[in-house]
């Protein structure tokens, strides 16, 4: 498949993490998301109902990052929003999610850590 739909540099105020600050205190995360679906139809008829609504995607990455339950690790939240995504757009084949922590607890100068994942759809 080489159609696809990107969401790059979401960005979300939550907390998350292994130490216990930040549990408690809000850093952002930033949230990549690409699906590859076939857009043929939507690019031939201009019709939103034949394509993913990325308003949609935004909303639900958003919701499970801001509002989901505290996780420790950011493998988590790519995990669960990739299996969101793929669940509630069934035209999506696969979905890749890079999830990334510009202010992780780390002992240096650094721009991010971050994690990416791929999912397919099991079609079997």
């Amino acid at each position: 498949m080489t159609d696809r739909i990107e969401l790059r540099g979401m960005r979300f105020e939550a907390r998350h993490g292994v130490l216990p600050g930040e549990a408690v205190e809000a850093q952002p995360f930033e949230v990549d998301i690409v699906l590859e679906v076939d857009l043929a139809a939507a690019g031939t008829t201009d019709d939103l109902a034949r394509t993913i609504d990325y308003g949609d995607v935004f909303r639900r990455a958003q919701a499970i990052v801001e509002d989901g339950p505290h996780v420790a690790l950011i493998e988590t939240l790519a995990e669960r929003i990739a299996a969101d995504v793929l669940a509630g757009h069934a035209a999506a084949a696969a979905v890749t999610v890079r999830v990334r922590k510009p202010r992780a607890p780390l002992p240096g100068d650094f721009d991010w850590a971050g994690v990416e994942i791929r999912r397919e759809r099991d079609r079997a």
